[in-house]
């Protein structure tokens, strides 16, 4: 039978789409169908059992799809992953189940890198997700640096909320004058984790205040690379509306998937002045690892009886908030 929550749907740059699932049996003979086909769809299975790559449709929207079982088993799922040309890690954080029974809504919650690359393609795609609200954690010089480029009609609101861990600066001076080991590095990143918990809260109690001050805001949260700082914001959010801690790292280790460290060597390098540094030193800072965000759910553990009494105390995140996030983002 197919896996209700096993689902994942994803967009490459090109427009293809990909859905992988599981199934309880080997032989769950599965159908996959886009719910507004358009122009002239392909699909084309894998041999790999449980993937399907799907061409042809519209590339400015966003697409459902129904996969149906043998056994009249159905789930209906949107793309997880959107297929922005200019970076590389935007996605779609509903659609999970809490531990209520209830599910996450698709098209309300989204996270990704910073937006001063998008292509012409990526803005219509942008547009039509109809944005309210865009929190943006870079530090003030990169976001004046590379401003986000968004649609010019009905833009959204851009909340600037820098994000700088404590740590950072003095991490860095240390650093001057020798070659930091792969291990210093992996050790930065569970602080920078740690800091977002005990030094931050001000700025992440600011995020939710300005997602409520937005009637059924429709939001992004993102910083550089969509992985750290934007981790923990979404990580937060989806336990605040009552996602198990299991799910919340599966989406978190998404970024491992989606996010190419290569990729973004040169301009780590250029921005904090690593030219000399040892490529295996530096990757810690582009990689996902459950360590990172594990240590800053410890962090929380470690002070606060529960996650419900750090999101009140912390974040301001009561329970009236609580019930307006959940009227508004849960089916």
């Amino acid at each position: 039978m197919l896996i209700s929550d096993a689902v994942q749907i994803w967009r490459e740059p090109d427009g293809d789409y990909h859905i992988e699932w599981q199934a309880s049996h080997p032989d769950t003979q599965v159908t996959v169908e886009p719910l507004t086909p358009s122009g002239s769809v392909s699909a084309h299975y894998s041999e790999e059992v449980g993937r399907v790559r799907m061409s042809g449709l519209e590339p400015r929207s966003r697409h459902f799809f129904r996969l149906r079982d043998q056994h009249g088993t159905e789930v209906l799922a949107t793309e997880r992953k959107l297929g922005m040309q200019g970076t590389p890690n935007f996605r779609d954080f509903g659609g999970y189940p809490t531990a209520e029974g209830r599910q996450v809504k698709w098209g309300f919650l989204y996270r990704s890198g910073q937006l001063s690359s998008l292509s012409d393609q990526d803005v219509d795609l942008l547009e039509s997700l109809a944005l309210d609200l865009v929190c943006d954690f870079r530090r003030q010089e990169e976001q004046q640096t590379d401003p986000s480029r968004l649609p010019l009609r009905n833009p959204p609101r851009i909340a600037s909320l820098p994000i700088i861990p404590g740590s950072n600066s003095r991490f860095f001076e240390q650093a001057q004058g020798r070659m930091a080991d792969r291990q210093a590095m992996f050790d930065f990143m569970l602080e920078i984790n740690r800091d977002f918990v005990e030094a931050q809260a001000e700025t992440y109690a600011r995020m939710f205040r300005e997602i409520l001050s937005v009637d059924d805001a429709r939001f992004l949260v993102h910083c550089a690379a969509g992985k750290d700082r934007t981790g923990f914001a979404a990580a937060i959010i989806l336990m605040a509306l009552g996602v198990p801690r299991e799910v919340v790292m599966r989406d978190y280790m998404l970024t491992g998937r989606f996010f190419h460290p290569d990729s973004e060597m040169a301009r780590l390098r250029e921005k904090y002045q690593m030219e000399q540094m040892d490529t295996q030193a530096i990757l810690p800072m582009l990689e996902v690892h459950e360590d990172y965000l594990a240590r800053a759910l410890l962090a929380i553990e470690q002070s606060y009886p529960s996650v419900e009494v750090y999101l009140q105390e912390a974040l301001g995140v009561g329970a009236p908030e609580l019930a307006e996030l959940k009227a508004r983002y849960l089916d």
